[in-house]
């Protein structure tokens, strides 16, 4: 994050990042809410939670995105009444158009995570996926979660960074660059035309990604915040390797020229290689090696 850059333009950079990359968001990350996706937020869900299987009543999402936690959660039957909500309304119309085409029902309500526009005790959880990082005042938006958390309420993230992990990322992504020309001659498709700077998405990465964390850090932020028994875990290794292959790749190439059979290669390498990284690097390795780490923690009961 450039040192010059203040809160506001942290929370006003996200805001418009996620507004531009909310139409295209669910084809770039390979978003699915059939089998494929509940059965990894499930897991993901689970395993956030060492291996306990819940249910939950009220849920708020933080960072909803386009929904891929919620919905998900939503049609598996983990979660029963959803608030989702998010800085960028872009995203926020496009989970609603999503959770329309579903036959969901869902609650939406553009929100700072540091000021959220909810009732004291409102929830059972909150929860989030690859949204911590964004935001400039962690600790002032724990203490958000802790106030519309009820008593006993549940508090889970997901996709969250490591430090460790977000430095090895750099290799596979400069491996895919340098690839490229290479794998476009080979698969006949052109370069991808280039977006104008000023608007650009790639513009505004280096200030919305402002934290990576270490498991102790995410320990520090839930027990300052008055959490207790607080867990946190991480998982894959090779699947992110892998896709941050595979996306540089991509990315580099006109979308209409990437050959249907070549996303079918990446997207089920890819779910091999997660479940290679969950029976057995999981098990075997601590936290801060992986690229994501996941935080569970409880709001005491009275």
């Amino acid at each position: 994050m450039p040192p010059a850059v203040s809160a506001e333009e942290i929370r006003d950079a996200n805001t418009r990042y996620h507004d531009a990359a909310a139409h295209h968001y669910d084809s770039k990350w390979g978003i699915d809410f059939g089998e494929v996706g509940q059965e990894q937020v499930r897991t993901k869900l689970q395993k956030a939670l060492g291996g306990r299987r819940a249910r939950f009543g009220d849920s708020l999402e933080i960072g909803a995105g386009t929904g891929y936690f919620t919905l998900n959660l939503l049609l598996g039957g983990v979660i029963e009444n959803a608030t989702c909500s998010d800085i960028s309304p872009g995203m926020l119309q496009t989970l609603s158009a999503n959770a329309v085409r579903l036959g969901l029902e869902v609650d939406t309500a553009p929100a700072d995570a540091e000021r959220l526009p909810f009732a004291d005790e409102s929830f059972d959880l909150v929860f989030g996926h690859a949204v911590l990082h964004h935001i400039p005042d962690l600790p002032r938006a724990f203490a958000e979660f802790m106030r519309v958390l009820r008593p006993g309420g549940t508090l889970l993230f997901a996709g969250e960074p490591s430090l460790y992990g977000d430095r090895l990322a750099g290799v596979p992504k400069a491996f895919g660059r340098t690839l490229a020309p290479l794998w476009r001659r080979a698969l006949r498709a052109g370069p991808a035309a280039a977006p104008p700077p000023a608007s650009s998405e790639e513009s505004l990465e280096p200030v919305v990604d402002v934290h990576a964390f270490s498991p102790g850090e995410l320990t520090r932020l839930t027990r300052d915040a008055g959490f207790e028994r607080t867990r946190v875990s991480g998982e894959e290794l090779i699947a992110n390797w892998f896709g941050w292959v595979n996306r540089t790749l991509e990315h580099s190439a006109d979308p209409e020229e990437v050959p249907w059979a070549w996303r079918q290669y990446a997207y089920h390498g890819y779910l091999i290689l997660q479940q290679l990284d969950r029976r057995l690097l999981e098990s075997l390795l601590p936290a801060s090696a992986f690229y994501n780490l996941m935080l569970s923690a409880r709001k005491p009961r009275r």
